[in-house]
């Protein structure tokens, strides 16, 4: 069983900065692209950045020059630093990674339960 589990949303005022992070756990044999998707009330989800093992990385053009995405492989973690936060950043926050399970011989995706990110005065 693999599970993501996501940390690090909030209340934050336009401006400010929030980072998210999110550890694969479980029995894991190789993890593959990490990345981070949000889905804005009444808005389907969409891609906010992605991150492949090797460190090659892929913004959406709304978050380029403002968000980082990073990754720890030893800890099967990904993270997301967002500065500059405006009021249209305000959305669930969704993490998922393409991981092959121990014994498995394919990989699959997996999705966190996702992170309210809110930006208001």
């Amino acid at each position: 069983q693999v599970q993501l589990v996501e940390f690090g949303g909030g209340l934050v005022q336009p401006g400010g900065s929030l980072r998210l992070s999110c550890a694969a756990s479980g029995s894991i044999s190789s993890v593959y692209t990490m990345g981070w998707y949000r889905q804005a009330l009444g808005q389907q989800r969409e891609l906010v950045a992605v991150v492949t093992s090797d460190g090659t990385t892929n913004y959406a053009d709304s978050v380029k020059g403002r968000f980082t995405i990073s990754r720890d492989n030893a800890k099967n973690t990904v993270y997301l630093q967002m500065n500059s936060l405006k009021p249209e950043d305000t959305a669930v926050y969704y993490c998922n990674a393409d991981v092959r399970p121990s014994g498995w011989l394919r990989r699959h995706t997996y999705w966190g339960q996702g992170t309210q990110v809110t930006v208001s005065s």
